[in-house]
């Protein structure tokens, strides 16, 4: 019996030093992935092969490393909205195959997002993938996010108050991330096929891992979660409550929440295959118990990287929707001021 025992424990204790060595020396290549095996980062193709007007913009993050994005314009005055595309890392095999992984493959997408919502799109690289410099991590990643808002908010030929933040799977994480730190950067954030954390991802990707690793939406005592150095906890970040203590009282507590006041936009594919779908809807619950603007919207066609064409004309008709609500166009005799000092690029 003792004997049973003994190899069941050896057993756990095995499963345990196996998941620790697996999250120390493969979690980044298993949350971030520049590049598929056999392929170069660069780009096969630029924005000028679908005749988008666009400009190559270089970037320093806060830490010093060089970022590349393209900004990509509907017309050289247009001033509609500007939204800040943050990709998604990768997808499933099949779409990978398709879709590979840098910016210069969601390049479909922009051009109908440029064509019916009638916006600027500004693509980021993140450090390591595409032509930017660096290795990918959350802190580096959160740094490279600002840079491209800082640079945004700093220009003068489009309408700075109608930055609006679009984020897919990881790039809805780093873009939760970025609105709720610049409330007044940020007019509206969109979070399409994004997960709680990676800490409730990785029980996905390795179903053994759920046992010693998961966000706050998972039960029981999570042994390894000190060990997972990218996180992402967007379910945090959409609806985080803290107490804090009365000063007047000194025994009384408030529940404050530290959340995105931003209003947001949730595009579901109920078919995403990387993602489980009930994330977005957590998330969604999480966001509307402090936020009354908020929309979920779903698509039951929807996979993880193909929602906005599986959606067809309903997906770009909520969207545009919701930015004419939430992102409105000012009137001329309104914003009489902006005429000064503008220069236009090309």
């Amino acid at each position: 019996m003792v004997s049973y025992v003994g190899v069941l424990l050896y057993g756990v204790g095995g499963i345990v030093v196996a998941g620790m060595a697996l999250l120390v020396a493969f979690q980044e290549k298993l949350v971030y992935v520049p590049v598929l095996p056999g392929l170069t980062k660069s780009y096969p193709v630029t924005p000028a092969r679908l005749r988008l007007l666009y400009e190559d913009v270089w970037l320093r993050s806060s830490d010093g490393v060089r970022l590349h994005a393209w900004f990509i314009k509907a017309l050289p005055e247009n001033r509609g909205p500007t939204v800040l595309f943050f990709q998604e890392n990768a997808g499933s095999i099949l779409t990978m195959i398709y879709h590979h992984i840098n910016i210069a493959h969601r390049l479909e997408m922009v051009r109908i997002m440029i064509q019916r919502l009638q916006c600027n799109v500004f693509m980021l690289s993140y450090r390591g993938y595409g032509a930017s410099d660096g290795y990918p991590s959350q802190h580096g990643i959160t740094k490279d996010a600002q840079a491209a808002l800082d640079h945004l908010s700093q220009r003068t030929d489009i309408d700075t108050s109608r930055i609006v933040v679009f984020g897919r799977s990881l790039g809805g994480a780093v873009g939760a991330l970025l609105t709720k730190n610049n409330p007044d950067k940020v007019a509206a954030l969109i979070l399409e096929n994004t997960f709680t954390s990676i800490l409730d991802m990785a029980g996905v990707i390795l179903p053994f891992l759920k046992w010693f690793i998961g966000g706050t939406s998972s039960k029981g005592p999570k042994l390894l979660n000190f060990l997972v150095r990218s996180p992402w906890s967007t379910i945090d970040v959409v609806g985080q409550v803290v107490e804090v203590e009365l000063a007047i009282f000194r025994i009384a507590f408030l529940e404050m929440a530290i959340t995105i006041k931003q209003p947001i936009l949730f595009l579901s594919g109920l078919q995403d295959e990387m993602v489980p779908p009930f994330h977005m809807q957590m998330l969604y619950g999480k966001a509307a118990a402090h936020n009354r603007e908020c929309v979920f919207v779903d698509f039951p066609n929807g996979m993880h990287m193909d929602t906005w064409l599986a959606g067809g004309d309903h997906y770009w008709r909520t969207t545009q929707q919701f930015l004419e609500k939430h992102v409105p166009e000012i009137k001329e005799h309104d914003s009489s001021h902006d005429d000064k000092g503008d220069s236009f690029s090309s």
